[in-house]
């Protein structure tokens, strides 16, 4: 549609094509010819303005002008242009002598357009944040402070220390060594610090679920006890060689300390004794597999971890 359209009854094919057209303005042209589907059409066109212009010859007032534009003439008839007849007969027409209602017809305004009009929404339900999520946003927010302070380069202070261990304690009583399994899923899982501390706990909750699960089940206790060994081990022989030797040190004391752990837990050193080999150790050995482990470390600092 062009920016200025004459529009008249002449042109209605024009109005016509316009349809579904967009322009920024537009002026239109009222004529006796136009009713109120064509004008529609030609003042729903623009995006930010319209002008409606029109002739007092063709309109002596705006209230005529309001009429014509706003008449329903969805079909000519033939009798809309015969002339006019005579009282005798107007008797056989059962509408004659009818007068159209007196004042301006206000002119029906064109329907805003839905957006959305079709598209099937689901709501989306929202969910009240528990005790638990709570509780794991704020332990979460104590664990980013104290790493924050170390990425730093600084000690945590006592207050982070503190906020650490009463949000620790919290999530305890809450559920049995819920803690533990938190501490498990962030050293894991460091991406959900962040997310957990903002408030977003579902993931977090569900890989404690996970942690929970795996630290009852004695199989998977074990399974973790392998892959957390070989993996501690790898790290420890690649900072050796790299002569990184305050990594291999420290590397060096947790793998002492997951080797002591087997002594409070009997019925996994039980299950683990059957993977002596998956674990770097001879297919025989003493009667405390922790023992063993902890004489393998020893023997790694003087002749080699892989003997």
């Amino acid at each position: 549609m062009k920016d200025y359209a004459d529009i008249d009854h002449g042109y209605a094919a024009t109005i016509h094509k316009a349809q579904g057209v967009t322009v920024d303005r537009v002026h239109v042209l009222a004529t006796p010819g136009l009713d109120r589907h064509a004008t529609y059409v030609a003042l729903s066109r623009h995006r930010d303005r319209v002008d409606l212009h029109y002739g007092e010859d063709d309109f002596d007032s705006r209230d005529r002008l309001v009429r014509m534009l706003a008449r329903e003439r969805s079909k000519d008839m033939a009798s809309d242009h015969l002339p006019e007849r005579s009282p005798v007969e107007s008797r056989r027409n059962p509408f004659a002598g009818i007068r159209p209602r007196e004042g301006p017809i206000e002119p029906a305004l064109p329907r805003p357009r839905d957006p959305f009009a079709g598209i099937r929404m689901r709501p989306i339900p929202f969910e009240e944040p528990t005790t638990l999520d709570r509780a794991v946003e704020r332990a979460a927010r104590a664990v980013r402070a104290v790493k924050t302070m170390r990425a730093q380069g600084h000690e945590p202070l006592i207050y982070h220390r503190t906020a650490l261990e009463q949000a620790a304690q919290a999530l305890d009583k809450l559920r049995p060594d819920a803690a533990h399994d938190l501490g498990r899923v962030f050293r894991g899982q460091p991406a959900l610090i962040e997310e957990a501390a903002q408030g977003r706990t579902r993931a977090t909750i569900q890989a404690m679920q996970l942690e929970t699960e795996i630290r009852i089940d004695t199989a998977q206790r074990a399974d973790r006890f392998v892959s957390d060994w070989q993996k501690q081990v790898g790290r420890y022989l690649s900072c050796k060689r790299s002569g990184q030797i305050d990594a291999a040190d420290r590397l060096a004391s947790g793998l002492t300390a997951m080797a002591k752990s087997l002594e409070r837990d009997p019925q996994l050193e039980s299950l683990l004794r059957n993977r002596r080999i998956a674990l770097g150790l001879k297919a025989s050995g003493s009667a405390s597999l922790s023992h063993d482990l902890q004489d393998y470390l020893g023997l790694s600092r003087g002749r080699g971890l892989g003997r």
